[in-house]
């Protein structure tokens, strides 16, 4: 019966007979209507706009996440290879210091000339001449080139790049030229450098 009241009104009821400012005598049915709707909008609305407010929240820190993990990834492989690059600066400072070893100081270049001289001669060579040239500077050394012209055969050649090779100071051989002479034997031009160290550019 009470719903059948409540069909009847509703059936007479008409929306454009209410004025929000008369509120308080709206049918009472239509009262509790708004009231459970406000019940319902109210929350829902306050959940939905936290929940979106959350969620971006979210992004945000799961992208700063994935950020400070990947750099704790690459400072943990970086701390896990920190032995083996201290032990590589230990094996490149010994390997650097052997080099440097090998550079003939400033007194030590006439000897090195006497050296080379030796070692024709030990390969049977006939020296036309050894001549020092004028120093060439590079950015981090200086290279101290020796001409160097030679008479012989390819065994003696052999014999005196081997020589050269064995010294204890660092001696290279570049641009070499074989040619035949007048008798049976072979002219040898070829240069060596060797090299010094810039101390000030490697600071």
């Amino acid at each position: 019966m009470l719903f059948k009241n409540f069909l009847n009104e509703l059936a007479e009821f008409n929306l454009t007979d209410l004025d929000i400012r008369e509120i308080g005598i709206w049918p009472s049915w239509l009262k509790k209507i708004l009231l459970i709707m406000l019940a319902l909008v109210i929350p829902i609305t306050g959940y939905f706009l936290k929940v979106k407010d959350i969620h971006q929240h979210q992004s945000i820190y799961a992208q700063k996440e994935t950020i400070l993990l990947g750099e704790y990834q690459r400072k943990a492989v970086k701390a896990s290879e920190l032995n083996n690059y201290r032990q590589q600066m230990i094996e490149l400072r010994q390997i650097f210091g052997t080099l440097i070893e090998q550079f003939p100081k400033d007194g030590e270049v006439p000897g090195l000339l006497e050296d080379i001289t030796d070692i024709a001669d030990d390969s049977g060579l006939i020296i036309k001449s050894i001549a020092l040239q004028p120093e060439r500077v590079n950015k981090f050394y200086i290279e101290i080139p020796i001409n160097i012209d030679v008479t012989g055969n390819y065994h003696d050649f052999g014999s005196f790049v081997s020589g050269v090779a064995a010294l204890p100071r660092l001696v290279t051989l570049h641009d070499y030229s074989i040619t035949q002479t007048n008798s049976n034997s072979l002219n040898l031009v070829v240069e060596a450098k060797s090299y010094g160290y810039k101390i000030q550019s490697m600071q």
